[in-house]
């Protein structure tokens, strides 16, 4: 199948060509007629199955259908979790549309507001924005959203984690009753599809590959090693690899700037990514990452999410997740576009557990090594570790069995920075 065949018009089809796209994916050929049919969607997506442009370009040929106005009033709202994602979306929205007489711009925390309140006054049709900046541009009466004719919620499931679910919302209530919805998550939990009954009319159900399935061309490894060996493993492995672009996770912010800070102390060009890091850092990190000049990029599940890496050769769990199905997430990272990847998770006694919940969830047992001289703890307990000791998603085990909006969970106040700093 090509593009050509899924009825999009010549101008994006162009635009697609330009990229260098021929064969559409599958999420993208199951999607894109649908949407172009105005039907609402409830999509099942991982991040790097071409899911935007699955949105990005139906959504593109329907506001062109129509003569711009001439206010240009947002017409289109793409809301993301991440600020990296709303850029990265912002920019296939604007890659896609060149040959259209469309503008968009993004709009996310962490930067002056001035400079996008500017461009809003000058009109866009497409608005890619984070919940926080844009409800407090629409509270500031500097932004309307009563011209919206399509809503896309992009990593639904990660917006309910960072508990974005009141500001949803507040943003539903603030659009035309009658639009097109269209909605992405990587898993179809009972609060996504809670959401989904809640904004959706009639949706079209659309699973590009079955739910919570790991990449087959990705090879997983655990390395059993002693909780206080980990670093020291870690800087083995990469050196003696001699691997290049490794993406990192830890379970906390300060265990991501401290494994930072052994990696360069180790002669190994590395930074890190995390809700504490300001915006102008976040992107210098993932620009060297990308360009190759930062050799490992240490991050946390949310400052990751939706991070669009190509070719990402190697994924290290330095800590494992204690939801499993975040593991999947973290993994398909690499393995895309038909190359291989590799994954590899330390696992001290205390994540035994967590091991244990990842196989049962993927099917399959990870083969395991352990290295001469770094050797597991014999007399390690083999307990999960406390949680609330660490920060962000991760230390919330309880927020998938309870209400994505329930503020008495211990941690809506984790949250509520989150959602600050969007």
């Amino acid at each position: 199948m090509s593009f050509n065949s899924l009825g999009l018009s010549d101008a994006l089809l162009k635009a697609v060509s330009k990229q260098g796209y021929t064969t559409p994916s599958p999420i993208q050929q199951k999607a894109i007629p649908l949407i172009l049919e105005g039907k609402d969607v409830l999509a099942s997506a991982q991040t790097g199955t071409g899911k935007t442009a699955g949105f990005t370009l139906p959504m593109l040929q329907l506001l062109s259908l129509g003569q711009p106005l001439r206010q240009r009033p947002v017409r289109a709202l793409v809301l993301t979790p991440t600020r990296e994602l709303a850029a990265q979306v912002y920019q296939n929205v604007k890659q896609y549309s060149t040959y259209l007489d469309i503008r968009s711009t993004v709009i996310f925390g962490g930067v002056n507001q001035n400079p996008q309140v500017a461009t809003l006054r000058n009109g866009v049709d497409v608005l890619i924005a984070t919940p926080g900046r844009l409800l407090d541009l629409h509270n500031q009466r500097l932004l309307s959203l009563a011209n919206i004719e399509i809503l896309v919620l992009d990593e639904a499931d990660r917006m309910l984690d960072m508990g974005f679910l009141r500001d949803i919302k507040k943003i539903m209530a603030v659009m035309p009753a009658k639009r097109q919805n269209l909605l992405f998550s990587a898993t179809f939990s009972k609060d996504i599809k809670a959401l989904a009954n809640d904004i959706l009319n009639h949706p079209v159900l659309v699973e590009a590959t079955p739910e919570n399935t790991t990449v087959d061309a990705i090879d997983q490894q655990v390395y059993r090693v002693a909780k206080g060996l980990k670093p020291d493993l870690l800087v083995k492995l990469i050196s003696d690899g001699n691997w290049e672009q490794i993406l990192v996770f830890t379970r906390t912010k300060h265990g991501a700037n401290k494994l930072t800070k052994k990696l360069i102390s180790s002669s190994i060009t590395a930074m890190a990514i995390h809700g504490n890091k300001s915006q102008g850092a976040r992107t210098k990190a993932l620009d060297g990452f990308k360009k190759g000049t930062v050799r490992v990029l240490v991050a946390t599940d949310i400052a990751a999410r939706g991070l669009d890496i190509p070719l990402l050769p190697h994924v290290i769990n330095f800590e494992l997740p204690n939801i499993p199905e975040d593991y999947v997430h973290r993994i398909g990272r690499t393995g895309r576009a038909g190359a291989s990847g590799l994954a590899i998770s330390l696992v001290s006694a205390d994540e035994t557990s967590f091991l244990r919940d990842i196989e049962k969830l993927i099917g399959e047992r990870i083969p395991m090594e352990i290295v001469e001289g770094f050797e597991p703890d014999p007399n390690a307990s083999t307990e999960p570790i406390k949680q609330g000791q660490g920060q962000g998603r991760n230390s919330r085990p309880q927020s998938r069995k309870s209400s994505a909006g329930n503020s008495q969970s211990s941690g809506s106040s984790n949250r509520n920075r989150n959602r600050r700093r969007n």
